[in-house]
């Protein structure tokens, strides 16, 4: 089973997210904020990291993402999931080593996708 870790500040959205993945093959785990974040994925490794930008706790999403991609004990493939959608957020993401980058509001079925694609 892929094990999924869910990152943002906002419970609902950690829940939404979830609830749209329920139907695949995938074991979750949540954190609303970036420390807690690093913890689990150095702890439980999981397959694929949905991570959003802008959080509590001095590290925001794209910390994050800097920090695990260049870590060697970590092959976590992360998408940033976040309502920022403008071209050159995309591009910061993208550039911090994100595999993918998904807007807020998302497409459920693009979140599907995204995820069973990377969780290989």
């Amino acid at each position: 089973m892929k094990k999924v870790l869910i990152v943002d500040d906002r419970a609902e959205i950690r829940r939404l997210v979830q609830m749209t993945l329920e139907l695949g093959e995938f074991e979750f785990m949540e954190a609303a904020d970036g420390p807690t974040a690093l913890h689990l994925i150095r702890s439980a490794q999981p397959d694929v990291i949905l991570l959003d930008i802008m959080m509590p706790g001095g590290l925001d999403g794209l910390d994050v993402c800097r920090t695990v991609k260049t870590d060697p004990n970590v092959r976590s493939r992360i998408v940033l999931l976040t309502a920022r959608g403008q071209q050159k957020d995309i591009e910061d993401g993208l550039k911090a080593g994100a595999d993918a980058y998904l807007v807020k509001p998302f497409s459920p079925l693009e979140l599907i996708d995204t995820v069973e694609r990377l969780a290989v």
